[in-house]
């Protein structure tokens, strides 16, 4: 089988090929073949690819291409990570935003509109061709913001583009491990949108086990969530919220943590992979270890400010491990070889959850088979949960349509709307100061 990954010169895309070199069963992925725009960090990543292969006589052949259409033509999976304006444009989507007074966090609030308004037409132009150069290739996306970009791609290549988070995961395996259970056994009831969304049960062996969890203040407080969102406010909820609706529930603090911080994540990540990338130009250096060194650090630091907001201290070592290549080589295997299996996943809504249309893309628990992903139907969320996913998809919307026409007004109208972007005239000011800034936001009229 053959892999096109897109981004294929980016951080992360190790961790791929780490989860490739561990499958050996029959149908797995025999080639990779890395897609980006720069060359120079493709040749970077295929020195670690190529560190991680040695020795191994099976590994995945890999090559790459700054051709995209090359790379996409018979490809039977299609793995999308791209980063429209790279790490500078994510962190102008911070300094922006923060300008303002507003969070500028890449998925959440006016950053993810802004990340969304750029990389919206060019996920639809790659689902065009993928459609045309590759039309029984699987896409599974990662690119950021990840439920928006999969509703873009959807509406030209239907069901078979699917959305992947380690969010949900990692949230259910850390709830799993505080109580004591094999997260492989357990069902996580989560429901919502991409980085906005709730575990309301954790089923093993047929019996919710999350009432006993929020039962006890002790192990409720023992865990990343815990830390992040506090004891008292999880019981109110009745629920475990991802790690995400920090930005939501404690607004204030961390947009103040993010102002003082020294550096914004985006420019934090920018200069460390900088280095990371200025370091592989020099034949004499090991790329595997300097890969390692400088994954472990960025893991180390993820929501940083939002942990030093809430007093959560460092992030457990079990935490540091990443996890969405997982996700993304079980779902392939499920489709490439029928081995079915519950994964938690962003498809279109298809009734799952009632208060969205049809098409609306979703994260939920979903059926995965040779015939794709198929939403399990979920409770109807409580009041407090639906306003929240209802304001963001319609901002979504918004989204999409901005993009597709091209309307400036349309755009301002996504930015007036977010829950937490809190002016009309501050929606005007931030249209005003990512099209100075973002040069692929021209489109805007």
């Amino acid at each position: 089988m053959k892999l096109t990954i897109l981004g294929g010169g980016g951080f992360r895309v190790p961790l791929v090929y780490g989860a490739l070199l561990g499958d050996r069963a029959e149908g797995r992925v025999t080639r990779v073949v890395l897609h980006d725009l720069d060359a120079g960090r493709l040749t970077a990543v295929a020195r670690v690819l190529a560190e991680q292969a040695a020795g191994d006589p099976d590994a995945p052949e890999v090559s790459f291409t700054t051709d995209l259409d090359e790379a996409l033509r018979g490809a039977d999976f299609v793995f999308s990570a791209i980063r429209v304006g790279g790490l500078e444009g994510r962190a102008d989507d911070e300094r922006v935003a923060l300008a303002e007074g507003v969070l500028g966090q890449e998925t959440v609030g006016a950053g993810g509109i802004a990340y969304g308004l750029r990389t919206v037409p060019v996920a639809v132009d790659i689902a065009r061709r993928v459609a045309r150069l590759a039309p029984d290739a699987w896409v599974i996306n990662f690119t950021n913001p990840a439920g928006l970009v999969t509703e873009a791609m959807s509406r030209h290549l239907g069901d078979r583009v699917i959305g992947i988070c380690d969010s949900p995961v990692g949230l259910g395996r850390r709830i799993a491990r505080v109580l004591g259970a094999d997260p492989r056994e357990a069902f996580i009831d989560y429901v919502g949108l991409n980085h906005l969304g709730w575990v309301r049960g954790l089923r093993v062996a047929g019996r919710d086990e999350l009432p006993r969890l929020l039962a006890d203040p002790g192990l409720l407080g023992s865990f990343e969530e815990g830390k992040l969102f506090g004891p008292d406010w999880l019981r109110s909820l009745g629920a475990i919220p991802n790690e995400y609706l920090h930005y939501y529930y404690f607004n204030r603090e961390a947009v103040r943590a993010y102002s003082e911080a020294e550096k914004t994540r985006g420019a934090f990540l920018r200069d460390q992979q900088a280095r990371f990338y200025e370091e592989m130009k020099r034949a004499d250096s090991s790329a595997l270890s300097a890969w390692d060194r400088t994954r472990a650090e960025r893991e180390a630091t993820y929501m940083a400010e939002n942990r030093d907001a809430a007093g959560a201290g460092e992030r457990d070592a079990d935490d540091l491990s990443g996890g969405y290549e997982k996700v993304a080589l079980a779902l392939m295997r499920a489709i490439a070889r029928d081995e079915r299996t519950t994964l938690i996943l962003n498809v279109r809504n298809r009734g799952a959850l009632t208060v969205l249309d049809a098409e609306a893309v979703i994260e939920v628990p979903c059926l995965v088979d040779a015939n794709g992903a198929h939403p399990v139907a979920v409770d109807p969320l409580p009041g407090h949960a639906t306003g929240l996913v209802c304001a963001v998809k319609a901002v979504e919307r918004e989204v999409l349509s901005a993009a597709e026409s091209g309307s400036r007004a349309t755009a301002v109208k996504a930015f007036a709307l977010h829950p937490l972007v809190d002016s009309v005239n501050v929606a005007r000011r931030l249209v005003d100061g990512y099209t100075s800034v973002h040069p692929g936001l021209t489109y805007l009229k």
